[in-house]
């Protein structure tokens, strides 16, 4: 597959391209004053309030790095009145990524203690939880999820083999294998989900 647009969620100054897409853009609640030398395309956004701000089957990809444990399951928004900001943010993955697009997330995971330590971490995120938005019949579209993804890779994983998706699977299995060695526990979960063109049969 060519990467030609991938979007980061929550990019600060320095978004990750982790397919190395020809074109980058970022996403973040911050107003930047970006320097008119960055390389990439910035747009502001509440993520738990409103829309990502790109238009329909735009992206090849998108990432969401230490970010979506921050989106609540369910809030009190004054423009929506009680949402689901989660299910919701995952809506607008859907809707902005082409068909057969890539959504990569690496976010800490239970049990780990790093899911729960910073007090901003609102959503904990489980080995299971990605599988509410896949399989024929996502069990979060009773919650309004309106897509369907398929499952790439939902592992444990090193940071280091996230930031950059198109190195070498042997570099990756070494890179995971030392990391047990020097006896590192893989406190954050990797998901790479695949935009199903309509639900799986």
């Amino acid at each position: 597959m060519n990467f030609d647009r991938h979007l980061d969620l929550g990019c600060g100054l320095n978004p990750r391209n982790p397919y190395r897409a020809s074109e980058s853009y970022g996403c973040d609640i911050r107003n930047f004053d970006l320097a008119v030398d960055k390389e990439f395309t910035y747009r502001q956004a509440n993520l738990v309030e409103d829309p990502i701000p790109f238009e329909d089957d735009f992206f090849d990809s998108v990432s969401a790095f230490d970010f979506i444990e921050h989106i609540p399951r369910q809030a009190f928004v004054k423009s929506k009145g009680h949402c689901n900001p989660f299910i919701d943010l995952m809506n607008e993955i859907y809707r902005v990524l082409k068909p057969g697009g890539i959504f990569v997330a690496f976010t800490p995971a239970y049990p780990s203690p790093e899911a729960f330590v910073d007090p901003t971490h609102v959503n904990i995120i489980t080995d299971r939880t990605h599988l509410y938005f896949c399989s024929p019949n996502p069990p979060a579209s009773i919650y309004g999820f309106k897509g369907c993804f398929e499952p790439i890779n939902v592992r444990r994983e090193a940071r280091g083999n996230v930031s950059n998706a198109l190195q070498s699977d042997a570099r990756k299995f070494f890179r995971r294998l030392h990391r047990r060695l020097i006896g590192e526990h893989f406190s954050h979960i990797l998901w790479e989900l695949k935009k199903c063109d309509g639900k799986l049969i």
